[in-house]
């Protein structure tokens, strides 16, 4: 028969293990920057106190090849990812995701159209703009065809390295209409055109590759314009920078929560992503990174100077467009390898 003594330190043992499972570790991934801070005050913290258990934050930069890796070697240490558009469907038809249950999430109805998909959930809504420092330039950029005027704008621009995006800027610069741009950009002909207005401004362009790199290089000065993510330019505003976005013509897209197919964690996956989705949550984000909520309930508890800088606003969105997933789905593979074979001349 066991004693008083050993008993109480089996009763303790239980009631720590039961803590230790109260407490799981949940590995979320997410692309670090501003937008991790963002998330960390807005999702992780609240999730921390919640009792549910705790979020270990892991960086990564788009990877789907790790994802792939750990669900064929049956492996996963990440539960709940962030990814960009084309790979949620990409991700999903190859299995690296659960399907999600929406109804240990949210309702449908509140969310945007868009942000809701089979395997992911939009956690926010960016845009891809263009901007300039307001200390330096006093009359800046009104449209894409401003910014390819190195005449009237004499400088280096700053553009992402990648076909995407600057394929879609290139045909408004040469006045195609936004309803016409993958219309006309699935065609051979349209390609071309694209490649030859964006081969007039190759002498003037500084690639960048990572997000912080747009805003370092409009406060330098080594660029007199940019395109940059949106959030990127808050971030740097919030520092005590000038830096103004020109709206017109920006590619307005979403990032979404997966849950690694696979899982151990499911179950707080969900009530990590359920949390993170949630009203109350969605403008705490905003209010940290301007980032449109995918929560439409978020928008009444955000006061208006915050609504006015965020991509989802009437007034930011009226000339802008939605990224083209489906087209860069079929097409971005071949005319992401001419656009590097380009860049390499």
């Amino acid at each position: 028969m066991p004693s008083i003594r050993s008993f109480l330190v089996l009763t303790a043992l239980a009631a720590a293990c039961s803590v230790a499972s109260a407490q799981a570790q949940l590995t979320v991934v997410n692309f670090g920057g501003a937008n991790g801070a963002a998330q960390k005050k807005a999702f992780f913290e609240p999730y921390d106190k919640s009792g549910a258990g705790k979020v270990v934050p892991v960086e990564y930069n788009g990877e789907q090849a790790k994802i792939k890796a750990m669900v064929e070697a049956k492996k996963i240490t990440w539960d709940v990812v962030e990814v960009e558009s084309p790979d949620v469907a990409r991700g999903c038809d190859e299995g690296l995701f659960e399907k999600l249950d929406y109804s240990k999430i949210g309702n449908r109805a509140d969310y945007l159209r868009a942000a809701v998909t089979e395997c992911g959930i939009g956690i926010f809504v960016w845009s891809t703009v263009m901007a300039y420092n307001g200390d330096k330039l006093k009359d800046g950029p009104k449209n894409w065809a401003d910014f390819w005027d190195v005449k009237k704008y004499p400088g280096k621009r700053g553009m992402r390295k990648g076909a995407r995006y600057n394929l879609e800027f290139a045909l408004m610069a040469d006045g195609v209409p936004l309803a016409d741009i993958y219309g006309t950009l699935r065609t051979k002909a349209g390609a071309d055109r694209a490649f030859k207005k964006l081969g007039e401004l190759k002498p003037h362009i500084q690639w960048w590759e990572a997000g912080a790199q747009p805003p370092q290089y409009l406060v330098a000065g080594d660029v007199v314009m940019s395109t940059v993510y949106n959030g990127r330019i808050d971030a740097a505003n919030r520092e005590g920078k000038n830096l103004k976005i020109t709206w017109t013509g920006g590619i307005y897209d979403l990032d979404y929560w997966t849950i690694v197919k696979g899982s151990p964690n499911k179950e707080a996956a969900y009530k990590f992503i359920a949390l993170a989705s949630s009203a109350d949550a969605q403008a705490e984000y905003a209010r940290n990174i301007a980032y449109g909520p995918t929560n439409q309930k978020s928008l009444g508890k955000l006061d208006p100077k915050v609504l006015a800088n965020l991509p989802t606003a009437p007034a930011n969105t009226k000339d802008s467009m939605q990224f083209g997933i489906k087209f860069w789905a079929d097409q971005g593979e071949e005319l992401e390898k001419r656009f590097a074979a380009w860049a390499a001349q």
